[in-house]
């Protein structure tokens, strides 16, 4: 009797302690693949712009995910209920981030200033990145406070009007429309699981859609694309990319040459030709049709379950968190992952007007990787506490 009781006792203590090594090797596995592709994509324009360094973007993405790996075990060993209390802090100093790119501290690059510079940290901080982790954390706040009142038109009111500033500020003043919708598109998911009744996300769906369809249809009707702005332009050249080959429609172009000419099998790690000067940004928003001309179908197929055993891990975590904050709180990091990946590979695969969406984990991109990986320390601190069942 003593002795089972003693086991019983171990099993608690087990439980209070447990860490989800699965999900661990998932993020390892995908930094690993992401620094092999990004040498292999990167390495002819880094030798041709750095002087001979062909590992310059290499070396960068290194330095981001040691740091990165770093706030991640800090994060994980912080019990994820002491961030609360930085909520609305967070809330704040996110949307002052995004001002800094209007300030000297603004970084331009690509003829877009999205990022801002601060003196002592060898990368490239991007506000949006900043945003998108505070409004998780601000987000499973405020459903927790709303309680059975988010379920309500007033709470989905109250959360679309907490959502909403910084969504305009990313658009308006960096200029970033694909971080505003996965910004969005977190709020929207973080409501629709807390909600039950889900009719009226079908309505609201539905309404979008047709919204959406409208405008497309709007624009291709058009009698002519003069006095059209960039975006407008971008939605024709995403129907007939042909239509533009040498300006708008030259990156999807080069980007379905690349996946066309892979194959099942591809052409074999480091053999790619769209890489050789034909495809603009291939490090950093396109790197998936370099994986797709590289590893083939084979390849492509096998990140993207990748990607969903990930997800799989994260919606175990969020189904047994221990209360609402942190189911929320993961709810939030599958929707900010998932709205990314999805974009991602649909604006590569043209099924998307083109915007720049990079491939989480993969892609170039210091800031993004970092907050990212920060992300991933809250999922593991809302692990380490999952009261697992005896069996």
């Amino acid at each position: 009797m003593a002795t089972k009781t003693r086991t019983r006792h171990k099993r608690k203590e087990q439980s209070e302690f447990y860490f989800d090594y699965s999900l661990i090797l998932i993020i390892l596995f995908l930094l690993g693949f992401g620094m092999v592709m990004i040498y292999s994509t990167s390495s002819y324009e880094a030798f041709q712009e750095y002087d001979g360094d062909s590992a310059h973007f290499l070396r960068t993405q290194m330095i981001a995910s040691i740091l990165g790996l770093g706030l991640m075990i800090v994060v994980a060993n912080i019990p994820y209920h002491f961030w609360e209390h930085f909520a609305v802090l967070g809330y704040v100093v996110s949307m002052g981030a995004l001002f800094l790119v209007k300030t000297p501290l603004g970084v331009k690059s690509h003829g877009a200033t999205r990022w801002f510079k601060i003196p002592g940290i060898p990368l490239n901080i991007q506000p949006a990145e900043i945003v998108k982790l505070c409004m998780i954390l601000f987000l499973a706040c405020l459903i927790c406070k709303l309680g059975k009142n988010v379920r309500t038109w007033k709470g989905i009111l109250i959360m679309v009007a907490v959502s909403l500033p910084h969504v305009i500020l990313i658009k308006v003043i960096t200029e970033n429309l694909s971080s505003s919708i996965i910004v969005l598109g977190i709020a929207a998911l973080m409501v629709f699981v807390a909600d039950t009744d889900y009719k009226k996300y079908i309505f609201i769906g539905i309404v979008g859609c047709l919204a959406v369809a409208a405008v497309v249809f709007f624009i291709v009707t058009a009698d002519s694309t003069e006095g059209m702005d960039f975006r407008s332009r971008r939605v024709n050249t995403w129907l007939h990319p042909e239509s533009d080959p040498s300006d708008t429609g030259f990156q999807t172009l080069q980007a379905l040459y690349a996946i066309g000419s892979g194959g099942i099998w591809g052409k074999g790690l480091g053999q790619s030709m769209q890489k050789l000067g034909f495809l603009p940004e291939a490090q950093n928003d396109m790197i998936f049709s370099i994986i797709c001309e590289e590893l083939g179908l084979f390849g492509a197929i096998s990140i993207i379950l990748m990607f969903l055993m990930l997800l799989w891990r994260l919606m175990i975590i969020a189904t047994n968190a221990p209360d609402l904050f942190g189911s929320m709180l993961v709810v939030g990091v599958i929707g900010h992952i998932a709205i990314q990946v999805i974009l991602n590979i649909a604006v590569v695969t043209n099924t998307i007007p083109n915007t720049g969406i990079s491939l989480p984990f993969i892609s170039y991109g210091g800031s993004s990787l970092m907050f990212l990986l920060i992300e991933m320390g809250l999922v593991l601190s809302v692990a380490k506490r999952m009261q697992l069942r005896e069996t």
